[in-house]
């Protein structure tokens, strides 16, 4: 049993945002799975058995800055061990383009993270971060993270994307080195 949680927030006005990328990733494989999401643990719900392996996919609706409270109820009723626990977020320190899996670590200045630790009480669990560049300099961050790509952006993002939903796979088998191998680049 496994779980997938994709971070962001709920609502029309941040659908297309740099912050909701984890919901993004998160759609493609439920569409690509024929997956209908239900509301449930807080969150927007799936679930199904892909190579024989339970799979659970979250979208946390308690908005970023909460997204631990719907991964903790989830986690928690089905008992799942932090080690299949993966999340997917945006991060600011990746230029567009780039994703990166990782095993544990803080948050990152992240809130969404942060709260995923402060609910969970560990720092020990998979993320998958997928770049979404620095804001210009005269942007505050809080802005930029709830703005859409550039239109230059969307095509080096689409490729990200392909490659995470491909590092997801991989670590959906238990080969998360070989994904962090291909795609930590």
């Amino acid at each position: 049993m496994r779980v997938v949680a994709g971070l962001g927030n709920p609502g029309i006005e941040y659908r297309e945002t740099r912050h909701n990328v984890g919901f993004v990733l998160v759609d493609m494989l439920a569409q690509e799975w024929k997956l209908d999401f239900k509301p449930k643990y807080q969150g927007l719900f799936a679930e199904t058995v892909w190579e024989e392996e339970r799979v659970f996919l979250l979208k946390p609706q308690t908005y970023m800055n909460l997204s631990g409270r719907a991964v903790k109820e989830l986690l928690g009723f089905y008992k799942v061990p932090m080690a299949n626990f993966l999340v997917i977020h945006d991060d600011m320190d990746l230029p567009v383009g780039r994703i990166r899996l990782r095993q544990r670590g803080s948050s990152g200045g992240h809130n969404g993270i942060r709260s995923v630790i402060a609910e969970t009480g560990t720092e020990e669990f998979w993320r998958l971060k997928v770049g979404i560049g620095r804001p210009p300099a005269a942007w505050d961050p809080a802005r930029f993270v709830l703005a859409p790509f550039g239109a230059d952006e969307i095509k080096s993002l689409e490729e990200a994307l392909g490659r995470a939903v491909a590092a997801v796979k991989l670590w959906l088998r238990g080969e998360s080195s070989t994904a962090m191998n291909l795609y930590n680049r």
